[in-house]
């Protein structure tokens, strides 16, 4: 079993140099908009519009990674033909997407409140799209055990889309003072948040092309009847990921129609930074994502799987936990990650970083029905947590802003945590050490309360 946990541990590293380092390189980004974008409502347009495109690119991945995954698994020798199909099917769907937000991107940007920055919606539109198309071939990189190769074309993408912010933001603003004349012919110094999207476009379409050498090994031969059994397995994760992106972006999407205003983007952005600060936790669960969901269907057939699927639940809480306690323990230097204007948002951090934890292990609990191919039970516990993030978020944030979005994802996450332990206690039983569960939670919030007693006027002392 130990070495089973140190192949996890291996390859759950060596993603996280794309996954934790990349997101924590774009995270960096945050001080970069909050510092340089000319009001706070401003970001709350960055962080309205990106929970769309996180939405829609559940939308339009519609579980075919999974799906994927477990056809290529049930069948290694024909996986190259898996892979042709499922490409196939995600392309023609992007390409539908693409063509749809090019034709009506002026009418949907009336509709979200974009009217007079139109453009902007069609260019996350052509992102999201590629988006999507990317995620099959990045899920062939993961089957192929090319772990290298994935890292390094995520961190390509990280480093355009940094590169080529630094240069629109910070660059071009210091050459329209010193010469002019060199960018004033395409750059505008009102335009911030527009050249945020537009470096993403740039970015993906770069990575796209690149990756173009991975997509062609694929067997494009349709076969329906394999597309029928991918799809039937893969929809209800559909349901599945648009109810999970849903609970981590329906606030942000809701919250300009419950408070309405320049007030209201302004609340929005900096709900939108402290969250990107709190985002640590979800980087940690991506990568363990990327290296257990192919090792969770490799090992099924080992007799002393739940054993191990026991051991990963406690390793990844005992992590989460770390990592709040350095969170919530630093946040006094924390908090120079963006402007001081934003600052009063921060008390709601610890809130969304449980918040987030809870999601972690919703997702690692997630086996039990994957594994036993009762995907339906997670597409009814996601929606059981949209409905009350839903809810939540129409009653509370009318009368208590952010506070209220973040007060209804805690709960949401709780409730869906607790349905999915005990359902899956019923369908496939897991020994997990709740034991130690429970010691290691509340010594961490014991850690964090006395930490509440110690406030001096001296930061060092403090720290």
């Amino acid at each position: 079993m130990a070495k089973e946990m140190k192949t996890l541990a291996k390859d759950t590293a060596i993603y996280g140099v794309s996954s934790i380092v990349g997101k924590f390189l774009n995270w960096l980004l945050v001080p970069l908009y909050t510092y340089t974008l000319e009001k706070q409502s401003d970001y709350g347009i960055v962080t309205n519009l990106y929970a769309w495109t996180a939405l829609l690119l559940v939308v339009l991945t519609y579980g075919m990674e999974t799906g994927f995954f477990r056809f290529a698994n049930k069948d290694p020798e024909n996986s190259q033909k898996v892979y042709g199909n499922t490409l196939i099917s995600v392309g023609i769907t992007s390409l539908l997407f693409a063509l749809i937000i090019v034709l009506f991107y002026q009418p949907i940007a009336n509709g979200l409140g974009y009217a007079n920055h139109s453009e902007f919606i069609w260019l996350l539109g052509l992102t999201v799209a590629m988006d999507a198309f990317a995620s099959i071939p990045f899920a062939y990189l993961r089957f192929v055990k090319r772990p290298i190769v994935f890292a390094g074309l995520k961190l390509l993408y990280v480093a355009l889309n940094i590169v080529l912010n630094l240069f629109f933001l910070i660059l071009c603003p210091w050459l329209m003072k010193v010469s002019p004349e060199t960018v004033s012919w395409f750059y505008n110094p009102h335009y911030g948040v527009g050249y945020i999207f537009i470096s993403n476009l740039l970015a993906t379409t770069i990575q796209t092309v690149i990756m173009l050498k991975y997509i062609f090994v694929a067997k494009f031969i349709v076969d329906g009847q394999l597309l029928k059994q991918i799809f039937k397995y893969s929809y209800p994760l559909l349901f599945l990921g648009i109810a999970g992106i849903a609970n981590q972006n329906l606030d942000k999407i809701l919250f300009p129609f419950l408070q309405i205003g320049e007030g209201g983007k302004a609340d929005l952005g900096v709900y939108g930074a402290v969250s990107k600060i709190a985002m640590v936790i979800m980087m940690f669960t991506q990568a363990f994502r990327y290296a257990y969901e192919p090792f969770v269907f490799a090992k099924n057939k080992d007799k002393n799987s739940l054993n191990i699927y026991a051991d990963a639940m406690k390793y990844f809480i005992i992590c989460s936990l770390l990592i709040f306690l350095c969170m919530v323990l630093y946040m006094d230097l924390i908090k120079f990650i963006i402007k001081s204007t934003y600052w009063a948002g921060l008390d709601v951090v610890p809130i969304i970083l449980f918040s987030f934890i809870f999601q972690g292990i919703f997702f690692n609990l997630s086996i039990w029905y994957k594994l036993t191919d009762k995907n339906k039970y997670g597409a009814w516990f996601s929606a059981i947590g949209t409905i009350i993030i839903l809810a939540g978020n129409i009653i509370l944030v009318p009368k208590y802003s952010y506070w209220g979005s973040a007060g209804a994802a805690f709960g949401g996450y709780f409730i869906v945590m607790l349905l999915s332990y005990f359902f899956g206690q019923k369908y496939m039983p897991i020994k997990y050490d709740l034991k130690s569960f429970g010691v290691y939670s509340i010594l961490t919030l014991a850690l964090f309360g006395i930490s509440h007693f110690i406030d001096t006027p001296y930061l060092i002392l403090n720290l």
